[in-house]
């Protein structure tokens, strides 16, 4: 019997890969507890306001939700002070990479450009959609090549992703510098803005790019609802776009991807400010905390803007994972971005930050 055929780039394609679950680590080592600082989640869990609107709402969920979430989208829009005809929500901020490349990209003719060591997801999904996939070098300290990727751009470029913060590293790209960008690239090439973590950057005017859609309208902001909201298990995410770009991806997408306890969900949390406060004040915090502690035991750590630093140990990074691991810590290598003497850790509650502090300084 001939093997069942496929695309020669889904063949090709490696499939994403996540870190051992919290129970497996626990079987795995013979662990009673385990502190996970690997996934960029919120410390403080899902907010109690959300939890309540999932309950409330679950002898519900035999109904189909309204189609494109409408009334989540102005939740949206009422919350950024945007109309609510530039948004569209989405399973995660990966089901609105994919629509933005499906609707804009061409098979086999255009490209997808982005730099080296960035967030899997554009290169997966740019594979799996046909779309071919070039990458830049970073700039010195591992920065965002912003120059460089203005002047890769060729008349095949449909999009340029550039995160900010970024993920590994959290650092973070002033509004006034991706305007200057923003200016050089094409008006037909898309300048997709991933701003997954934008919550935690600090001052927040210094990187509100929002007033930059009027201006340009080939720009696309992303974010989740994954990281400051606490949703990460819900799928929840959206773009925020020019009205034109927005009704173009309505119309060629899937129904019903939004479920209805994930957008009733987001619709609460939208409206929990002390839960949101609170997430700032606690990552902000053990930031500070990580970045001062790493430093004064010899590490290298970035200048972080998101709920993670990235650092290098004084030791091999890949023993010193093991090693927490074993211990019941899991932060995350950084060896599939092609930093392998780096790791990334986010911020946990007060006691988490402690417990991996001391042991982090025990082992190096």
């Amino acid at each position: 019997m001939s093997a069942i055929k496929v695309r020669p780039d889904v063949m090709e394609t490696k499939p994403y890969v996540p870190g051992l679950t919290i129970e497996e680590i626990k079987e795995k080592y013979g662990l009673d507890t385990v502190i996970k600082l690997a996934s960029n989640e919120n410390p403080l869990g899902a907010s109690p306001i959300a939890q309540k609107a999932i309950i409330s709402h679950a002898p519900y969920i035999f109904r189909y939700p309204q189609n494109g979430n409408p009334r989540l989208n102005k939740a949206i829009a009422k919350r950024i002070g945007v109309d609510e005809k530039c948004i569209i929500s989405g399973n995660g901020s990966d089901e609105v990479i994919d629509l933005l490349l499906r609707v804009k990209a061409q098979p086999g003719q255009d490209e997808v450009l982005t730099y080296e060591s960035c967030f899997s997801m554009y290169r997966l999904m740019s594979r799996l959609c046909g779309i071919s996939f070039r990458q830049v070098p970073r700039d010195a300290g591992h920065k965002q090549p912003l120059k460089a990727l203005a002047a890769a751009v060729t008349d095949k470029t449909a999009i340029v992703f550039i995160t900010t913060p970024d993920n590994p590293t959290g650092l973070a790209v002033p509004a006034r510098e991706l305007r200057e960008i923003a200016s050089l690239i094409p008006a037909q090439t898309i300048l997709a803005i991933d701003e997954a973590y934008i919550d935690f950057a600090t001052p927040a005017k210094e990187y509100d790019m929002l007033s930059m859609l009027n201006e340009f309208p080939n720009i696309v902001l992303l974010r989740t609802f994954s990281k400051a909201y606490g949703l990460a298990g819900m799928r929840i995410g959206y773009g925020i776009m020019s009205p034109e770009l927005a009704d173009y991806i309505s119309r060629s997408r899937a129904p019903f991807t939004v479920s209805i306890l994930a957008e009733e969900a987001a619709v609460a949390v939208l409206s929990d400010e002390a839960f949101y406060q609170k997430t700032l004040d606690v990552v902000q915090r053990g930031r500070k905390l990580f970045t001062d502690e790493l430093r004064a035991i010899g590490c290298e750590v970035l200048d972080s803007q998101a709920n993670f630093i990235m650092f290098k140990p004084t030791r091999n990074a890949a023993e010193v994972f093991d090693e927490l691991l074993k211990r019941g810590i899991i932060v995350r290598p950084l060896k599939s971005f092609g930093l392998a003497d780096y790791i990334r850790v986010n911020m946990g509650t007060d006691y988490e930050n402690k417990i991996f502090l001391k042991t982090l300084k025990e082992l190096l």
